[in-house]
């Protein structure tokens, strides 16, 4: 099977030339959206009280089109959202969406953030198939550490499957069998896709995941599953700032 030249210094761009038909290509995914709102609802049912008597200040990492920012919005509908992605087009497919006021979308790599007057504290964080992405995964994570309020809970919302051999034959068989394929007939290039099955596979175990973020500074981290097929490929890893 061909190797491919995307990797976390270039994945932005690579969502860039994909961006327009991102929705359409992940609509077809069987409980894609509702395993973020599965997420969403995991991290706010541990938020403490908000801080701002208008509702929680929330960030969501990794937004994309808008898909877990619209799943946070249903779990926290009294919520500011502040959404980021560091693929410029990816944002700009989510602006053009119906959002209330206090959904705010901006341009940027977690690294990068703070030069764009991002800065904590928030109430809480989700982080979708973001972490896996990162250029150097333990400085990101201590940074989504430092931006959240103390008591405040993240989610990190990510693949993992090196832990079970059956969800790396299930994660193989539906990317080579179903994404890919998928891939190169609505864009023409499959060169993202082959990246997401790889970068999939080389990514950490659960409990691996598990470990950096506790060495991160969270506490109570604890992984959830997922249901369907992707049960033992999708995870929920829940932590907190320690008060």
């Amino acid at each position: 099977m061909p190797r491919d030249p995307i990797g976390p210094a270039t994945v932005p761009g690579a969502f860039d030339d994909h961006a327009a038909s991102y929705d359409r290509l992940v609509g077809r995914n069987p409980g894609y959206h509702e395993h973020l709102r599965l997420s969403a609802r995991r991290l706010t049912r541990r938020s403490a009280p908000p801080r701002c008597a208008t509702g929680p200040r929330l960030l969501d990492l990794g937004c994309g089109t808008g898909a877990s920012t619209a799943a946070l919005l249903a779990a926290a509908p009294d919520a500011e959202i502040v959404a980021v992605d560091g693929s410029a087009e990816m944002i700009a497919e989510a602006r053009r969406k119906d959002w209330p006021d206090r959904v705010r979308f901006v341009h940027s790599r977690l690294e990068d953030l703070p030069a764009t007057g991002i800065t904590g504290p928030f109430d809480g964080i989700l982080a979708a198939y973001l972490v896996r992405n990162l250029p150097d995964r333990d400085t990101g994570l201590r940074a989504m550490h430092d931006l959240l309020a103390p008591g405040a809970p993240i989610a990190v919302h990510e693949y993992s499957v090196r832990d079970s051999l059956r969800a790396r034959a299930i994660w193989t068989a539906v990317s080579w069998g179903i994404i890919i394929p998928m891939g190169r007939r609505v864009t023409g290039s499959a060169d993202l896709y082959r990246y997401l099955w790889r970068s999939v596979l080389d990514f950490d175990g659960a409990g691996r995941l598990a470990t950096r973020m506790r060495e991160a500074g969270f506490a109570e981290v604890r992984v959830e599953p997922v249901t369907g097929w992707q049960r033992d490929v999708v995870h929920t890893f829940l932590g907190r700032r320690p008060v």
